[in-house]
């Protein structure tokens, strides 16, 4: 009897027929690691192509640890680095972290959390502001003409940790393992122009042209050392990479795919239920929109698709242009010259639809859900109904971190 987990505490068992079959994807082809920190520690003394960390510092460097906007692990490698870096001498006080949303007022996100009151203190937070020029340096032209504005604790770093995590080449609003540094540090036009539909063709010259240009930012800024991980799920960790940032990003996409490709299956189902599972820092419109992604390509034409999570956050600027609208195509006109910050998941969430039915199993209120034409589902128990009413099903665990190989 297969069991869909989602959420951060959910799961489902989907009883299905004798004579339907059914398919599981999306199980990585690894185990997590028990102790994160740990893992963490050990990556950054032992690192690819790089000495030990704590060589590539003095005591009066300026060290930026720069995270990945949604990073679930965030409190742990800050945790780690930080020690490895204060036991090399470098003091406290020389020592940022920089993410892109503020602190939530109880501390439950702040990145420096694990660490000992005293030195929470002394290690200041520096909230990103795309809009705001007084946050922004000018850094360099690329090779291409666009300007390079960037944060200016990055322009002023003696050293530029990078943590970040790792998906697959194909995942929307994915550039390499530089996407958490660059454009999410970058001024509003810059993240502007990579949430271009054109985007969505991950093998397209737009795509790679963004890539390129990730990648020449990050040599402008000198960085040499990167930390990734590789994510089991919304929950855990698979592997830290920790090192030289070329030598990572070679090992970065060869170790994901060994790990999270799975074959397409010969026949299309009828119903593909999808689950995102992990923490809130998961449970996002984007991650929603992958899922589709994925999903659709599981599906007959005229299929349907569920997916199963706990997103309660309301829907933005670009999703909510598709709010009880008589055209979707003119919708995502608007979204594709506007390009507002959901822009991508907007298209996907369109996508899917044109495809067939969608079913949404979430925190969202129902009647958001039904303004969107998708159908919600309200309990576990209704999505058992609808798994018993199809000939054919296939669940895909997982579902914005599989890699589906046709």
């Amino acid at each position: 009897m297969p069991t869909l987990q989602y959420g951060e505490h959910a799961q489902v068992e989907l009883h299905t027929a004798e004579e339907s079959p059914t398919v599981m994807l999306g199980m990585p082809h690894a185990q997590p690691i028990d102790d994160l920190p740990a893992a963490i520690a050990c990556a950054i003394n032992d690192p690819i192509d790089f000495p030990a960390l704590r060589r590539a510092t003095t005591p009066g460097d300026r060290v930026v640890l720069a995270i990945a906007p949604g990073l679930p692990w965030a409190a742990e490698a800050v945790a780690a680095i930080v020690d490895h870096l204060i036991e090399a001498g470098v003091q406290p006080d020389g020592i940022s972290v920089l993410t892109s949303e503020e602190t939530p007022a109880d501390a439950s996100g702040d990145p420096r959390r694990l660490l000992g009151p005293r030195l929470r203190g002394q290690i200041e937070q520096h909230i990103h502001n795309p809009k705001d020029p007084a946050k922004l340096a000018y850094l360099a032209t690329t090779e291409s003409g666009h300007p390079i504005r960037i944060n200016h604790i990055l322009q002023e770093a003696d050293l530029i940790v990078p943590i970040g995590c790792l998906l697959g080449a194909g995942a929307a609003g994915y550039f390499g393992i530089h996407t958490g540094l660059y454009p999410a540090y970058a001024d509003a036009e810059t993240q502007s122009r990579f949430r271009s539909l054109s985007s969505l063709a991950d093998s397209g010259q737009y795509k790679q042209n963004l890539i390129d240009e990730v990648n020449e930012v990050a040599w402008l800024l000198g960085i040499a050392f990167t930390l990734q991980l590789l994510p089991a799920d919304g929950f855990g960790v698979l592997e830290v990479l920790a090192g030289h940032a070329d030598a990572v990003r070679l090992q970065a996409q060869q170790r994901y795919t060994a790990i999270w490709q799975q074959p397409l299956p010969t026949d299309r189902s009828g119903l593909v239920v999808a689950g995102i599972g992990g923490k809130a820092s998961v449970q996002t419109w984007s991650n929603l929109g992958r899922a589709l992604e994925n999903a659709r390509r599981l599906v007959e034409d005229g299929g349907a698709v569920a997916v199963c999570c706990d997103l309660g956050d309301p829907p933005g600027p670009g999703v909510q242009r598709m709010v009880r609208t008589e055209s979707r195509r003119a919708a995502l006109s608007k979204i594709r010259k506007e390009r507002p910050i959901d822009a991508i998941p907007a298209a996907q969430i369109a996508s899917a639809l044109d495809q067939g039915t969608v079913y949404l199993l979430s925190k969202l209120d129902p009647e958001i859900i039904e303004d969107l034409d998708m159908v919600p589902i309200t309990s576990p128990a209704e999505l058992v109904r609808l798994v018993s009413r199809h000939k054919s099903c296939t669940l895909l665990a997982n579902a914005p971190f599989a890699v589906l190989d046709s």
